[in-house]
C-alpha cells in the first residue's frame, strides 16, 4: 500500500470517528479531536497529519451529501471517490442520524425570529466554487435529493420554519388578520395541493409556498413533483418556492419564483410505466 491510498477499511474506521464528534459538534457536547487523533494514528499507522487531511477530505465529501461537517475541518477536496463510498456505507448502517435531533434541530419555532430570505445562488456576483463538478458527482450518484426527500423529520420541521415565519412576517407590519389566516396546508389537508403554506403579501394577495429543506449547503440538488411545477407555471404569480439550507446549524434560506428554469436544472429521473 502507498503512503497516499487509503483502503476501504482505513476510510470505515476514519468516517466513523469523524461521525461521532460531528454527532457531538451538532449537540454542542464536547470531543476531543486531538486524542481521536492519536487514536486513529496508533489503528492506522498514519500520521498526524494525514489524519488530519482526511478528516478535512471527509468534510468535502458531506457537502455532496447535502450533510453538515465539522467547521474546524474546512473541506478540502479532490478525494478519491471511494472516500464518498465510506460515508455512504456509514449512513447506510446508521438510517436513524439525519432523522435524529442532531440534525434537525427541535421543533420551537413558535418564537423564532424571522428569516432573512437572501440571494439565490443562481443572482450571487460570485461564481459557484470550483468544486462544484465533484459535489455534484456526489449528489447524483448517491441520490442525495432524494435522501432529503424522504427525510419527513427534516422537510416538517422546515415547513414549520417556514409557517411561523410568514405569520411573524405580517404581524411584524401589523397584519395581524392575515397572519391568523395563514394556514400548513401540506400538515392540515396532506400533500397534493403543489404547495405547503398558504400565506398573503402585505397586501392580501396570496402567497402560495413549496419548502425544501437541506442540512447541506445552498446548491443541494432538490426534488420537486410535477404537480408542483404545473401550480408553479398556473399560478405563478402566487407561488414561490422557499428553499431552507444549513438547517441543523443556522438556518439560512432564499426563495425562487417561477420559472424555476431560469434558476435549475429540470431532469426526469423516473417514468411511469403503463401496459400496451
Amino acid at each position: 500500500m502507498s503512503a497516499e491510498s487509503w483502503s476501504d477499511q482505513e476510510n470505515d474506521v476514519i468516517v466513523a470517528v469523524y461521525f461521532q464528534m460531528l454527532k457531538d459538534d451538532l449537540a454542542c457536547r464536547p470531543y476531543n479531536k486531538a486524542m481521536n487523533n492519536r487514536s486513529l494514528q496508533q489503528c492506522l499507522g498514519r500520521s498526524k497529519g494525514s489524519i488530519e487531511f482526511k478528516n478535512c477530505n471527509i468534510s468535502a465529501a458531506l457537502v455532496g451529501f447535502g450533510l453538515p461537517y465539522i467547521n474546524g475541518y474546512q473541506p478540502r477536496f479532490n478525494f478519491q471517490m471511494s472516500l464518498a463510498e465510506a460515508v455512504s456505507r456509514w449512513l447506510a448502517k446508521n438510517p436513524l442520524f439525519e432523522a435524529s435531533n442532531a440534525v434537525t434541530v427541535p421543533s420551537n419555532f413558535a418564537d423564532a425570529p424571522t428569516l432573512f430570505l437572501g440571494v439565490p445562488p443562481t443572482m450571487q456576483n460570485s461564481p459557484p466554487r470550483t468544486e462544484l463538478a465533484q459535489i455534484e458527482a456526489i449528489a447524483r450518484r448517491f441520490d442525495v435529493a432524494g435522501r432529503d426527500e424522504r427525510n419527513r423529520t427534516l422537510g416538517k420541521a422546515g415547513e414549520e420554519r417556514v409557517f411561523h415565519h410568514e405569520r411573524a412576517q405580517l404581524q411584524s407590519i401589523g397584519r395581524r388578520d392575515l397572519a391568523a389566516k395563514v394556514r400548513w396546508v401540506s400538515q392540515e389537508d396532506g400533500d397534493g395541493a403543489g404547495y405547503d403554506i398558504a400565506s398573503f403579501a402585505p397586501d392580501g394577495s396570496p402567497r402560495l409556498i413549496e419548502v425544501k429543506t437541506t442540512n447541506g449547503w445552498e446548491r443541494t440538488p432538490f426534488y420537486i413533483s410535477r404537480n408542483e411545477l404545473e401550480v408553479a407555471n398556473v399560478r405563478k404569480h402566487e407561488w414561490s418556492l422557499v428553499r431552507l439550507f444549513d438547517f441543523s446549524r443556522e438556518v439560512r434560506a432564499f426563495e425562487l419564483r417561477p420559472p424555476l428554469e431560469a434558476h435549475v436544472s429540470l431532469m426526469a429521473t423516473q417514468y411511469q410505466a403503463t401496459f400496451n
